[in-house]
């Protein structure tokens, strides 16, 4: 079987790609397996490491309002499509599997043309044009929430890395927190806003940083890198109390999940699956700007009871104070909300969403060439 994966752009493209590919792999070495990226994206690190061939393709961008810009996108699309076919030729791909983006739509047009199957992998609660698209070309359809609206859609959640799909929390904590430095018997908070950092989130935690402390709520902190210094000075000397542990980012963020009780952080899709699927509750702040996609990711694991939503102009040092302290020194609760984050997450979507493939993969052989 040969695999082309179309999943170029942000790491929540790019990761459950690779989760797929790695699952393919577990079941059959043999299968070959091809990323198709932009020279703009992740991909352009993330797929070597991991071991995967790349090619790629022009990017075309998706306006989300009519600009000028919107007039050169079907040149620059029927551009991207032919350097996909391309690909799909050189590959002799039986199958097509897209996760959104800006290389995905080029490759679902692509594989049309080419009568190859098409999977669809929709990883947010409102689905970009690229997908929707997609999902009207094919019954493979693979969703991250229960309710996506793409037609076929069956809900399976988010491939994710084995590191975090085989957490074990409890486990692990004691190594966890030796590593960072932190207590061993503390209440711990995690706090993070994506590779890139949330600058109010930082500043709102550091606001709270001395009460905190006091409280015995020891907090480890991954500020995004070029937001270190700002949080560093905005914190100054914490006089007394719990630890408080400051770093640029979490190289291995399954480590950060078991060593924290909760966490603080933004509702992206991928966040939203990893929290959920190892069981840690989070207070969840969605970005404030573009579609609203955020609170959507977040709404369903908060509604089973695995978290807490608080929207970002809400988000003040009293507001975290009055949500944090509270669950830190009730350890029932944080325990029910865990369990109820671990009841709706889901850790076997890789294998799931490789099943798809196979499947998809077999309708052409089956049928042959077209």
């Amino acid at each position: 079987m040969r695999v082309l994966l179309a999943g170029g752009g942000t790491a929540g493209h790019v990761e459950p790609a690779l989760a797929v590919a790695d699952a393919l792999r577990r079941h059959d070495p043999s299968v070959e397996i091809t990323a198709l990226g932009t020279d703009r994206g992740l991909e352009t690190r993330l797929v070597p490491e991991r071991g995967y061939d790349l090619e790629l393709i022009p990017a075309v961008p998706l306006p989300r309002r009519p600009t000028i810009a919107l007039g050169a996108v079907p040149t620059r699309l029927a551009g991207a499509v032919r350097a996909a076919a391309s690909v799909i030729d050189r590959t002799r791909a039986d199958v097509v599997v897209g996760f959104g983006g800006y290389v995905a739509l080029p490759a679902y047009l692509a594989a049309r043309r080419r009568h190859i199957p098409i999977v669809v992998h929709e990883g947010n609660a409102r689905p970009g044009l690229a997908n929707r698209v997609g999902a009207r070309l094919t019954t493979f359809v693979a969703a991250a929430t229960p309710d996506c609206p793409l037609r076929h859609a069956t809900y399976v959640g988010i491939p994710l890395r084995t590191a975090v799909s085989t957490l074990n929390r409890a486990e692990r904590r004691a190594e966890s927190r030796r590593e960072f430095g932190l207590a061993a018997n503390l209440p711990t908070l995690l706090v993070f806003g994506g590779s890139q950092g949330a600058r109010h989130i930082n500043e709102v935690v550091a606001g709270a940083a001395p009460q905190l402390a006091a409280a015995s709520v020891q907090v480890l902190h991954a500020t995004g890198l070029a937001l270190l210094d700002e949080v560093q000075t905005a914190l100054g000397d914490i006089a007394t109390g719990a630890p408080y542990v400051v770093l640029p980012y979490l190289n291995h963020m399954e480590l950060g999940y078991a060593a924290a009780d909760l966490a603080l952080c933004r509702a992206g899709a991928m966040t939203c699956a990893e929290l959920a699927a190892v069981g840690l509750p989070a207070i969840y702040v969605p970005l404030p700007h573009g579609n609203g996609e955020q609170r959507l990711n977040a709404q369903p694991v908060v509604t089973a009871g695995g978290g807490v939503l608080i929207e970002d102009a809400e988000l003040t040092p009293e507001r975290l104070l009055d949500v944090v302290l509270p669950l830190m020194s009730d350890s029932s609760r944080l325990a029910q909300m865990s369990d109820a984050a671990a009841r709706f997450g889901r850790r076997d979507a890789d294998e799931l969403v490789a099943d798809m493939v196979r499947r998809a993969a077999a309708t052409r052989s089956r049928s042959g060439p077209v």
